[in-house]
């Protein structure tokens, strides 16, 4: 199962939902595809559905995917990452009235540069990303809350 994760942000994500639905159309995706759309209004034949889940659900939506398409929120990356997931992460971006600006560009860089997931970028088609996806082998997820404690407890011990 593929599942795609648009987030809460109050802004529609429909270019990633019509990407997916097209691959759906033309059997590139044969297996099946469950989207958490949030705000995003949403009709299609070729996907299940669910605008908000509970946190259980969502856990067990992504305990059963075998690849996650999200939007760079790093929650949702990261959840993906820590259950061992391949993550195809896209931006959500500003020009195209997704978000109110480009952060998660960065935020998809910083994951790139790990070696954590791939993205699919503006321009590129979705297609070649989900065949990359199928012989990446992601770096295993290491998070850096430990050492972002260590520097505020350094920091506050030396105020």
């Amino acid at each position: 199962m593929i599942f795609v994760v648009l987030g809460t942000h109050e802004l529609p994500f429909h270019r990633l939902l019509n990407e997916i639905e097209h691959l759906k159309q033309q059997a590139f995706i044969k297996e099946e595809v469950i989207v958490q759309h949030g705000h995003t209004p949403c009709n299609s034949k070729y996907f299940s559905l669910k605008k908000f889940v509970s946190y259980e659900e969502m856990d067990a939506l992504y305990d059963k995917a075998r690849i996650v398409i999200t939007h760079a929120g790093t929650g949702s990356v990261v959840t993906a990452l820590r259950k061992g997931k391949k993550v195809i992460a896209v931006p959500r971006l500003k020009e195209y009235g997704e978000h109110n600006d480009n952060h998660q560009l960065e935020i998809v860089a910083q994951f790139l540069k790990q070696g954590y997931i791939l993205t699919w970028k503006d321009g590129e088609q979705l297609a070649a990303v989900l065949k990359q996806a199928e012989d990446f082998k992601p770096q295993p997820f290491q998070s850096g809350k430990k050492t972002i404690f260590q520097l505020i407890q350094r920091f506050i011990e030396e105020a």
